[in-house]
């Protein structure tokens, strides 16, 4: 099994290039997990002290269960990813069943931050985009899918988001493979990863 972990800021465009390279391979070939499922368990929490948790922090990923759900897969067994809610800032009981592939992808802004979790990785990629598009980005996503008001996406992005990545996410660059400029359409990236995952397949 081959593991590719796709990092990089809020909204730089981790999806959009983990969707080129599915579309750029066989079918059936390729999973993906998302560090979005692995937020930690926050149920003993009241909603009010959940809002409060700062979610870009490394401590707020559950990285022992991801790390054991992914030595799982390599060894051949069905995962239950767990299924999150970002409007009630906590788990939803439910989860996905997950069947191991010849490719996993792992995606989330802080994946590389975790020293065994990256050495779990055959691939690591780190996506960039410019701090004005991604905050453009996260505005349209938070207030459209997450029910958000503007000042709350802008509180947060100032308070957490900002520093956040200027601490733990961006010094990540150092430890990716292939960075990815994703401001505009970048064919030429997407091309070379698929091209050494093909390689690796083969």
């Amino acid at each position: 099994m081959l593991i590719i972990g796709i990092a990089g800021g809020t909204g730089c465009g981790k999806t959009t290039v983990v969707n080129q390279i599915l579309d750029q391979l066989p079918e059936g070939e390729v999973g993906v997990i998302s560090q979005d499922s692995y937020y930690k368990d926050t149920s003993h929490l009241s909603f009010d002290e959940r809002v409060k948790i700062n979610f870009d922090h490394p401590r707020s990923i559950d990285f022992v269960l991801l790390e054991s759900h992914l030595k799982e897969l390599r060894k051949g067994n069905d995962i239950h990813q767990p299924v999150y809610s970002f409007i009630k800032h906590n788990r939803t009981g439910d989860t996905i069943l997950t069947h191991p592939r010849k490719v996993m992808i792992v995606e989330g802004i802080l994946i590389l931050t975790n020293p065994e979790l990256r050495e779990m990785f055959d691939i690591k990629i780190f996506v960039h985009a410019d701090s004005d598009e991604r905050l453009i980005r996260r505005l349209k996503r938070d207030i459209t899918e997450r029910g958000r008001d503007i000042e709350e996406v802008l509180s947060r992005y100032q308070n957490t988001l900002k520093p956040m990545h200027q601490q733990f996410i961006e010094p990540m660059k150092e430890y990716a493979d292939i960075i990815i400029p994703n401001n505009k359409y970048n064919t030429v990236a997407v091309d070379i990863v698929k091209t050494i995952i093909n390689q690796r397949l083969a």
